[in-house]
């Protein structure tokens, strides 16, 4: 071997030390896909905000949806009202808030409050959860928070979206006092609802593993972990069940953009002791306004509530 071949030799063993090293860069540099508890979970392709979405999630105003709630608890139906707002935001990643200002550090989201509001015989209930997802649909939900306010008191949980899923629970129940615990990523309930406003094709299906509602997790006081789950996608459904829960998600939608709710049902075992029984709880949507409702404060802007048909 003469000193040109060694030299050829030396060099594009340099070059292909390199190449490996790039590549195991760009593999680190990669988000963590939606599916990743779940190997055999198709990769979705990259979202692309058309001009059409664009047109509607940033034209500087929230969907309100509301419903009709029948809600199952202590072994009755109640009847309420549910709403659902979604509105883009800017983010801030590090402190996990919504951004005073833009900035392109920033993360896109698209932020659910979903709210329920029914009455127990003589005392109220009143949930809300927030889920703030990355508009470019491949990552977890960055944050998502719940709590329940009723007579006896009030409960709060936040997951915050880090190197790992962090958990702070507050609860005025001895059973779930305060707790400060961690979680591995995996798929969160919560985080489907605002998925499927992206792009309903982009759910997961089959089996997997979920991390339930924080309002279930509350309501029915188990363990807030990652339970088996299988979902099936149709047209315009998606079904989620959890075999040892004993539990269905129902999400009806409209299959044309921009991919509405239209009801939804959960269907699980309620109450307690001889009073546990199946009951299915159902929504099902009365009107959809889209408003900049953090400005309409006067009194007269209360009509608006009344083309919701929440002043029932």
């Amino acid at each position: 071997m003469n000193k040109l071949h060694i030299v050829l030799l030396f060099f594009f063993g340099i070059l292909a030390s390199c190449n490996d090293n790039s590549s195991q860069k760009d593999q680190a540099l990669q988000p963590d896909p939606i599916s990743e508890a779940s190997k055999t979970l198709p990769k979705k392709p990259s979202f692309e905000q058309s001009q059409e979405f664009k047109d509607y999630w940033y034209a500087g105003k929230a969907e309100i949806t509301s419903y009709k709630l029948e809600q199952a608890r202590y072994g009755e139906i109640r009847e309420g009202s549910a709403v659902l707002v979604f509105v883009t935001e800017d983010f801030l990643p590090k402190q996990q808030v919504k951004a005073d200002r833009y900035d392109k550090a920033n993360t896109p989201v698209l932020k659910l409050n979903a709210t329920k509001n029914f009455v127990t015989g003589i005392y109220p209930y009143s949930i809300m959860q927030s889920t703030f997802y990355p508009v470019s649909n491949n990552k977890h939900a960055l944050k998502v928070s719940c709590s329940v306010q009723e007579w006896c008191g009030h409960v709060y949980t936040q997951l915050n979206n880090r190197d790992q899923f962090n958990i702070a629970s507050h609860s005025y129940f001895e059973s779930d006092a305060d707790e400060n615990f961690i979680l591995n990523k995996t798929i969160l309930e919560n985080e489907l609802w605002t998925q499927l406003r992206l792009d309903p094709k982009s759910l997961p299906i089959g089996d997997f593993e979920v991390i339930p509602s924080m309002e279930f997790i509350r309501l029915k006081h188990v363990k807030l972990k990652a339970y088996k789950a299988q979902a099936v996608l149709t047209k315009n459904s998606y079904t989620l069940n959890y075999p040892d829960l004993e539990r269905t998600l129902v999400l009806n939608f409209n299959a044309q953009f921009p991919y509405e709710i239209l009801s939804w049902e959960e269907t699980f075992n309620d109450g307690y002791g001889d009073n546990s029984k199946a009951l299915t709880t159902t929504a099902t949507k009365l009107e959809t306004i889209t408003s900049a409702y953090w400005n309409k404060k006067a009194i007269a802007d209360e009509k608006l509530r009344e083309t919701l048909q929440l002043n029932q």
